[in-house]
């Protein structure tokens, strides 16, 4: 199979494992706000750090080792398998017993039994990252699929069930649980692979050289995405973060799925010719001016429609969110191009660089953050932007080094997606304004502000309108 067909058939399988299941996940989301207060996803969102952190550790980094190595064997798998035990093991039980820090911390004496339950995932969640590495290396998303809908599915049942029964935020702990056990027993029932009796150091060592410093850049990122919601928790009020929390819920959706699903396939496929830089550059050119093509307009149209999605979805009770799903999404508007640059960076065995880069990057989001703080909650989401931009600028210049391509041309690829999107948001925003009822607004921005994209694409002659329309013939 060759790289087009088997980035066609991967993409749409990944589209497949990640839409259906994050579809079921948001109406089940959707479902659980209404029976629930914003006060109670705050309460979940304030062990994110914690939990985010800790299951960071327990994959290490190794996960992305095993699929840049070429050559790796079933000692690597099984080396790797009992090192992500152990590290599971231990943090679950150093989260276990840091309960009583953390609910002083937020002084909420009720979160205290909510992360000792929620630490037990961490081991949990040890169990499934070999199998998924190696569905993810044969770019098998069919198998994934099946065992994550199968998860959402049960485990989004109790959730609901539960939060009917007024259960208050331990219908979120049940549901999150319930889906990270179904799913670690089905990848070991649909991976036909079991560890040897084998810890081998030298296997150990030759991943950690590489794995540590994606470990490393991995943990700067998810400790800085967290602070904000640490941050926000202890500065403002739990009502204020559950609306944060939502609202980056709901921009992450589109954004960080269609990366995902990208990431995803272009990972082992871009590692597989990582030696030959013109054949390199040609595919990551295609990936990153598609990724725009689709994400660009989709953030730029939350936004424009924020409120009358906000209020249809969610109710007039968290209208609060609508400002900061506004702010918010330009910056997941980014993201893509971000993720498939430091994919880059990984393929041509460059995580030394990954690294530093992301210490440089992640100071300057701190000192961001810190800065706007005191001006208020839309500040706090405004400096992410910020940081954003400054992250792509610095990618930016590091893609020309690495595989020689010019700054100018990389800008030259998304520039006109940019304008053209934004182009489409105006329109969209406009009808925003009209005296439309919420679900008409929302029904003609979209076809409309759709419409507009599609003719705007093709006036402007962006090729990716066809790549894309070939993609989804195949």
């Amino acid at each position: 199979m060759d790289i087009k067909q088997k980035t066609i058939t991967g993409v749409a399988w990944s589209a497949v494992e990640r839409f259906s299941v994050q579809i079921v996940q948001f109406v089940v989301q959707i479902i659980i706000a209404r029976l629930l207060f914003p006060s109670d996803y705050g309460m979940i969102s304030m062990l994110a750090i914690f939990m985010a952190i800790a299951q960071t550790f327990t994959d290490g980094g190794f996960g992305n080792a095993l699929i840049q190595k070429k050559d790796r064997t079933n000692t690597d798998y099984s080396t790797v398998f009992y090192f992500n035990i152990s590290v599971g093991i231990i943090l679950s039980i150093i989260l276990f017993l840091s309960s009583g820090l953390i609910s002083q911390f937020y002084n909420m004496p009720e979160l205290k039994p909510i992360v000792q339950v929620m630490s037990v995932n961490l081991v949990i969640l040890s169990f499934q990252v070999i199998q998924k590495t190696i569905l993810t290396i044969k770019i098998d998303f069919k198998t994934q699929a099946k065992a994550s809908l199968i998860g959402v599915l049960i485990g989004g049942a109790i959730g609901i069930i539960m939060a009917y029964k007024g259960y208050g935020a331990w219908a979120l702990v049940a549901q999150f649980t319930t889906i990270n056990i179904i799913q670690t027993a089905l990848f070991w029932y649909f991976v036909k692979w079991k560890p040897i009796r084998e810890f081998s150091k030298d296997s150990f060592k030759r991943l950690f050289n590489f794995g540590s410093k994606i470990l490393g850049a991995n943990l700067l990122q998810t400790i800085y995405l967290n602070l904000y919601t640490l941050v926000i928790g202890k500065q403002f009020s739990a009502t204020t973060l559950g609306y944060y929390s939502r609202a980056d819920q709901f921009a992450q959706f589109p954004s960080s799925n269609i990366t995902g699903i990208i990431w995803r396939v272009t990972y082992p496929i871009m590692s597989e010719i990582q030696d030959d830089d013109l054949k390199l550059k040609q595919v990551f050119r295609q990936y990153i001016k598609l990724s725009a093509f689709i994400v660009f307009p989709i953030m730029v149209g939350l936004a424009a429609m924020a409120e009358p999605f906000i209020i249809i979805i969610l109710t007039e009770k968290w209208k609060g969110i609508v400002p900061i799903l506004q702010i918010i999404s330009f910056y997941y508007m980014l993201y893509p191009l971000n993720a498939i640059s430091q994919n880059l960076m990984q393929v041509k065995g460059r995580s030394d660089m990954f690294f530093r880069l992301e210490i440089v990057k992640k100071l300057i989001g701190i000192a961001l953050l810190f800065i706007s703080l005191p001006f208020g909650i839309y500040y706090v989401c405004s400096s992410l932007i910020a940081y954003g931009l400054i992250n792509l600028s610095i990618n930016i210049y590091y893609n020309s080094k690495l595989i020689d391509f010019k700054i100018k041309d990389q800008i030259r690829d998304i520039i006109k997606i940019f304008f053209v999107s934004i182009i489409m948001g105006l329109v969209v925003y406009s009808i925003n304004l009209t005296p439309l009822s919420n679900i008409p607004k929302l029904l003609t921005g979209t076809i409309i502000g759709s419409i507009t994209y599609l003719i705007l694409s093709h006036i402007t002659k962006i090729p990716e309108l066809k790549t894309l329309r070939n993609l989804i013939k195949k």
